[in-house]
C-alpha cells in the first residue's frame, strides 16, 4: 500500500469515526417524548401545523386552516396555544356549517372563528389551573381573533365557555409544539353572532 492510499484510508476512517460522533450528538424524533392525538406522535420539535396534518382526529381543522389562509401563522414562530376542536366537534356544528363556512365567500367569518381558538401565548395547563384559581375560579382569555372566554378548572379537567355560552371540554392538554402549545378540545369555540 503506497503512503497516499494509507493516508487516503487514515483520512476516511477518520472522517466517519467523525460523522458518527456528530451524528450521535444529534437529537433523533424518535428520541423525543410525544403525546399521541389522532393516532400520531406530535412531536416537539415540530411545529402546529407539522403535527395536527399528522392526526386523523383533527383533518377538519387542517382543512378548515388552510381554507381560511393561517397555515403560514401557525407555522410561524409563535407561541401560540391552540385549542384544537376534532372532527367530532365540527361534526356537532349544525349540519352544512363547515360546508357553508368552507365556501370563499365566507372566508373572513369562518377565520374569525378559527382564530379564536388561538391565544398568543404558550399557556400549559398548569399556567391555566394557576390563572383560574388566581381569579377566584374563572379566567377571561382574549384570543388572537378578538373573542373572549372564560376558562374554568376542576382538578384537572379544564373547560372553556365561549361567548355563546357553548362549553368545551380540553380532552387532551399541554401537547408540546416547537411554537407553542395544543390542547385539544371537544366543542369548536364560538364568538358572539
Amino acid at each position: 500500500m503506497t503512503k497516499i492510499s494509507a493516508l487516503m484510508r487514515a483520512t476516511a476512517v477518520a472522517a466517519v469515526i467523525g460523522a458518527a460522533g456528530f451524528y450521535s450528538t444529534v437529537p433523533s424524533i424518535s428520541a423525543e417524548t410525544t403525546v399521541e392525538v389522532g393516532g400520531a406522535p406530535m412531536y416537539p420539535s415540530k411545529n402546529i401545523i407539522e403535527n395536527a396534518v399528522n392526526s386523523k382526529d383533527h383533518t377538519t381543522l387542517v382543512a378548515a386552516v388552510k381554507a381560511a389562509g393561517l397555515v403560514e401563522t401557525l407555522s410561524g414562530a409563535g407561541p401560540f396555544t391552540v385549542f384544537a376542536p376534532t372532527n367530532d366537534a365540527f361534526a356537532k356544528l349544525p349540519a352544512g356549517t363547515v360546508d357553508t363556512l368552507l365556501k370563499p365567500e365566507n372566508k373572513d367569518q369562518f377565520t374569525k372563528i378559527l382564530t379564536c381558538h388561538v391565544v398568543a401565548a404558550d399557556a400549559m395547563s398548569d399556567a391555566i389551573k394557576k390563572m383560574v384559581a388566581d381569579d377566584g375560579g374563572a379566567h377571561k382569555v382574549k384570543t388572537v381573533g378578538g373573542c373572549e372566554f372564560t376558562v374554568k378548572a376542576d382538578g384537572d379537567k379544564i373547560t372553556i365557555e365561549d361567548e355563546m355560552g357553548n362549553t368545551a371540554n380540553v380532552t387532551i392538554a399541554d401537547v408540546k409544539q416547537s411554537n407553542g402549545v395544543i390542547h385539544v378540545i371537544d366543542a369548536v369555540l364560538l364568538p358572539k353572532a
